[in-house]
């Protein structure tokens, strides 16, 4: 019975929760609320659990409260049922995709899409980077400026010497190294 409960209210969840992690909380309360799963005070200890481990808070909550009621099958069961409308959601779209592809409209659209998420992410890089290397203060921060400038080389000069794309998994644990090493 436990099992079946626990499927249907996170199955809820997942089908009703939009707008992100934060317009999830309300219908999560909801449903642990009016089944009696969780108190106020665990609820709102699990949220900010769920918001500090990686992965999503809705599948994180899922996963706790499912193994709170009913050990590993709940944990399991929950989980299932909080990512299956998105699941359906997915394939559904795969499905649309795989018949529009041939489409030279939509190819062109997918042309034109390509060069605003490039301008996109290229925009907040630039941003985030500007914020980190200049700061709010009057003076930029030299050692950010010093990874930055590291980093950049790293992905636009250590290429052309190599004739090799550099990887991004080692531009970030090169990152996060130089960091380490220049705020100790």
């Amino acid at each position: 019975m436990i099992l079946w409960e626990l499927f249907l209210g996170f199955l809820k969840v997942g089908c009703f929760a939009f707008g992100g992690a934060y317009g999830a909380i309300p219908l999560i309360r909801d449903v642990v609320m009016s089944f009696g799963w969780l108190s106020e005070e665990e609820l709102a200890n699990m949220i900010a659990v769920s918001e500090s481990t990686p992965g999503p808070i809705m599948v994180n909550l899922a996963t706790y409260v499912g193994s709170r009621r009913a050990g590993l099958s709940g944990a399991l069961v929950s989980t299932a049922a909080v990512v299956l409308p998105s699941f359906v959601v997915i394939l559904l779209v795969m499905g649309l995709l795989k018949a529009l592809i041939k489409n030279r409209y939509f190819q062109a659209l997918l042309r034109g899409m390509k060069f605003a998420v490039v301008g996109v992410v290229l925009a907040t890089g630039l941003q985030m980077t500007a914020r980190s290397c200049l700061g709010a203060g009057a003076a930029p921060d030299g050692k950010a400026l010093a990874v930055t400038a590291l980093l950049a080389a790293g992905m636009f000069a250590l290429p052309r010497l190599r004739k090799k794309a550099t990887s991004p998994i080692a531009l970030v644990i090169a990152g996060a190294a130089l960091g380490a090493l220049l705020r100790l």
